[in-house]
């Protein structure tokens, strides 16, 4: 059993920044490829970034690709969302995953386990 805990989320004004962090509670960290996604209340979850175990394969959805940046440090069991440029689009609750596989990292089902989210709220 992996236990992942977010935090950093919070209220900021469009065109702030934000950094999340999710720190896993298992040894093996970087067995574990990592993931965002976002949810806001009446649609489906939705895919933001993941990284892989080393960090040298990534992806981000078209909606943030040039504005968030995701990252990883296996020393610390901790996988970080760096967000740039927020939009009140972008307002949502963010959770981290956790995937063992990586084969589709950009659907939820692929993954493992998953915080309680942290969330994330742009004002305009």
């Amino acid at each position: 059993q992996v236990v992942l805990v977010e935090s950093g989320g919070g209220l900021v004004q469009a065109g702030a920044s934000l950094r999340l962090s999710c720190t896993a509670s298992t040894r093996a960290f970087s067995s574990y490829a990592m993931g965002w996604f976002r949810q806001t209340p009446g649609k489906e979850r939705e895919f933001v970034a993941a990284i892989s175990w080393g960090g040298d394969t990534i992806y981000y959805a078209d909606s943030v690709k040039g504005r968030f940046t995701i990252s990883r440090e296996n020393a610390k069991n901790t996988v970080y969302l760096q967000m740039n440029s927020l939009k009140p689009e972008d307002t949502a609750v963010y959770y981290c995953a956790a995937d063992l596989s990586f084969f589709t990292p950009t659907l939820g089902r692929s993954y493992d386990y998953w915080g309680q989210g942290t969330q994330v709220t742009v004002s305009s």
